[in-house]
């Protein structure tokens, strides 16, 4: 896959975060399907993050904008993820 028609995916949470710990397994699997790169982000350690995200972890950017917060499952993350790829 080229690198201009990648996702900048990040997923935001914090530990002992049992929501982001379901999330993360989640988000690994679709990501390892697509071959995409993702990144984790503790928002203890990014105060402007904690700031606007602490009630609604876990939370999943998409180039920047918000997919979805506490919950997400193996087959719509797929199929939200495939549909911006093929919009690319």
């Amino acid at each position: 896959m080229m690198s201009g028609n990648s996702l900048k995916i990040a997923l935001l949470g914090k530990p002992d975060c049992h929501l982001c710990k379901d999330a993360e397994i989640v988000v690994q699997k679709v990501c390892a399907r697509l071959s995409l790169p993702w990144e984790k982000i503790n928002i203890e350690d990014h105060p402007d993050l904690y700031d606007r995200y602490k009630e609604e972890i876990p939370v999943l950017l998409v180039d920047g904008r918000k997919l979805f917060k506490y919950r997400t499952n193996e087959p719509d993350l797929m199929k939200s993820l495939s549909r911006r790829l093929s919009s690319r």
